[in-house]
């Protein structure tokens, strides 16, 4: 029996700081107290005074294309970077090679994912025109949801968002979370049209939250709401990018009781359209980086609990296809090492307490997706950990950025804080840059009723 005690930590849990130790033993938590004085064989003490202790995050939107992608990302090299960045759970999305659209493509994936994933794992079962009854098979104790995120709902033609009939079939019938990409596909190809008719081809990145805009946003989301709510669904929305978004959606209920939830992504939080003319392609994603106030209001949206968690929507790409013009750069970029650094940037600047981090990145995913027993520091749970220091300056550099694709959005920047030490189910799997990979990460489990 293996046993890691760690002391004297900042413990930030359920949105109270405390100092105390944490008795780990083998992939649990055991026990949490003021001090804990212990001797056994097999114990291993981690001193932790000035480190603060808090649950790991639960990145509920990766994109780790593995199988079939995976000249740009794998399942091992992103759950690497994922925890050396302090996530000890993501979920992942269905647009791989081949899509995940059949009962068994994903177990395929979870498969491939218990020999390779050194975080804890859970992959969405993906829908488009021609697989309903197929989807509907979804088990909701051992998958995390349906969605149509980046797939093609029928044939080249948008997603699932710009095709109300078939929301309603699903809707009438599914018990699992919906999780939904919501931007309207003819406003943005009316919008598309417009730029290249004056720029053609080389159409300034400046103006992609022109075309991917708010009012794209908008009335797809708006539209979405309407059919969710006639169902009293269990519905996610995936990465608003607007404060105008953001304002339709509820926060006087508790979190277990919304049958409607939503988040905002870290690049929605940090960039905005002025960062356009110096990173162009690099923060490229769909939905757009929008304005000033849309950044500030999605966090505002978080605080006031009108929307619940914070993900990634990490969406690797060589640099070679970031690279060209506006319509051979692909969108997305790799952001699992460096989202929980950013949320500290954010603390130390004043615009979010410590408490609420853990809250949006931890808690609320796991109450969000009714996760068993992960998402929070408490006894019997299970211990995924991140101890951070917030006074350890570090700067992004080729060399220790641990993407495959071997570059990011925060190159050269330099942050506040640092991940020290990442436990996944009571291992140690990161420490000061050191990974240890003989234990892999485990399949998340989620209750019955969502």
């Amino acid at each position: 029996m293996n046993k890691i005690l760690i002391k004297n930590a900042y413990i930030i849990n359920e949105g109270k700081e405390k100092t105390g130790d944490v008795l780990i033993t083998n992939q649990r938590i055991e026990k949490i107290s003021n001090s804990i004085s212990l001797k056994h064989p097999n114990l291993k003490i981690i001193d932790a005074a000035g480190l603060y202790l808090l649950p790991g995050i639960i990145d509920d939107q990766v994109h780790f294309r593995d199988p079939g992608l995976t000249h740009k990302a794998t399942i091992n090299s992103e759950s690497k970077a994922a925890v050396a960045g302090g996530i000890t759970s993501f979920m992942d999305m269905p647009n791989t090679i081949p899509n995940t659209l059949t009962q068994k493509l994903l177990e395929e994936k979870y498969t491939l994912a218990s020999q390779t994933s050194l975080a804890n794992y859970s992959f969405f079962m993906g829908i488009n025109k021609n697989n309903l009854e197929e989807a509907l098979k979804t088990n909701t104790e051992t998958i995390c949801g349906i969605t149509d995120d980046g797939l093609y709902f029928n044939n080249d033609e948008g997603i699932m968002a710009n095709y109300p009939d078939f929301l309603e079939q699903l809707f009438a019938r599914t018990n699992t979370l919906v999780a939904l990409h919501s931007e309207d596909e003819a406003i943005i190809k009316k919008n598309t049209e417009t730029y290249k008719k004056i720029y053609g081809d080389d159409i300034p990145f400046k103006f992609h939250p022109e075309i991917r805009s708010e009012e794209a946003c908008l009335t797809a989301t708006k539209r979405v709401l309407e059919i969710a709510k006639k169902h009293n669904n269990r519905l996610h929305l995936f990465h608003i990018s607007t404060l105008a978004e953001a304002n339709l959606f509820n926060n006087t209920l508790p979190i277990r009781e919304k049958r409607i939830t939503a988040e905002a992504c870290i690049h929605h939080l940090w960039f905005t359209v002025k960062d356009y003319n110096r990173s162009g392609a690099k923060i490229k994603w769909n939905p757009a980086i929008k304005t000033v106030k849309d950044k500030n209001g999605l966090l505002t949206a978080l605080l006031n609990n009108k929307l619940d968690i914070i993900a990634t929507d990490h969406a690797p790409h060589t640099i070679e296809e970031k690279n060209g013009n506006y319509f051979q750069a692909l969108s997305g970029g790799p952001l699992v090492q460096h989202a929980l650094p950013v949320m500290l940037e954010l603390y130390y600047k004043g615009k979010i307490t410590l408490e609420k981090i853990v809250e949006k990145m931890s808690h609320n995913v796991a109450e969000i997706y009714r996760i068993k027993d992960r998402g929070y520091i408490r006894e019997g749970y299970y211990a995924d950990l991140v101890l951070v220091d917030l006074n350890n300056q570090w700067k992004v550099s080729s060399e220790n950025i641990l993407y495959k694709c071997k570059w990011s959005p925060f190159e050269n920047y330099l942050f506040q804080s640092k991940i020290v030490k990442t436990f996944v189910n009571g291992n140690l799997v990161y420490d000061n840059g050191i990974f240890n990979e003989t234990k892999k990460g485990e399949r998340l489990k989620f209750e019955k009723e969502r």
